[in-house]
Formats: structure tokens, C-alpha cells, sequence
């Protein structure tokens, strides 16, 4: 199961970003496990997740979905500044 990590900005603060259920809910529902989040300490608007992900074409499908865009919302998540990474195998 890979491990992905997901950076981005977002335009709220860093507090709400962080006791939002919306992670929970969208990823959960995926079977995604171990979520991680981290908050650069230099630019609190700089925010990341780490979790480990049974399906990367789920993930992928989720995240082009209107419940995706609403989660992102929700959180602040500024979608253009959004960068996924794989764990690489090798």
C-alpha cells in the first residue's frame, strides 16, 4: 500500500484546517489509513497530509469528484497549489 503525501496551500487558518472532519469523511470512505497532517512552521498556510492509500485509482476518481471540491472548500484548500507524491519503490 503506498504512502502519498498531498501539500498545498490553503486561505483559512492553519487551526481550522486542522480540526476539519472533511479528511476523515472523504478519505475514509476510500479505506484510506494513518492520516497525517503537518503545518510548515515558517508559513502556517502551508499545509500537508500524509496517509497511506489502498487504491490510487479511487483516489484519483475522488479527487475529480464535486465531493472532493467541496471538501477542498470547506477546508480552504487553494486546489491549484495542490501536489500529490507517491512513495517510491525502488
Amino acid at each position: 500500500m503506498p504512502t502519498v503525501i498531498g501539500h498545498h496551500n490553503i486561505t483559512k487558518d492553519s487551526k481550522h484546517w486542522l480540526s476539519s472532519p472533511k479528511r476523515k469523511e472523504v478519505f475514509g470512505a476510500l479505506g484510506i489509513t494513518n492520516i497525517r497532517t503537518f503545518v510548515d512552521p515558517q508559513n502556517p498556510k502551508r499545509v500537508a497530509v500524509m496517509m497511506d492509500v489502498p487504491d490510487m485509482d479511487a483516489l484519483a476518481a475522488m479527487m475529480q469528484s464535486q465531493k472532493a471540491a467541496d471538501a477542498m472548500a470547506y477546508d480552504g484548500v487553494v486546489p491549484e497549489s495542490l501536489v500529490i507524491l507517491v512513495e517510491a519503490k525502488g
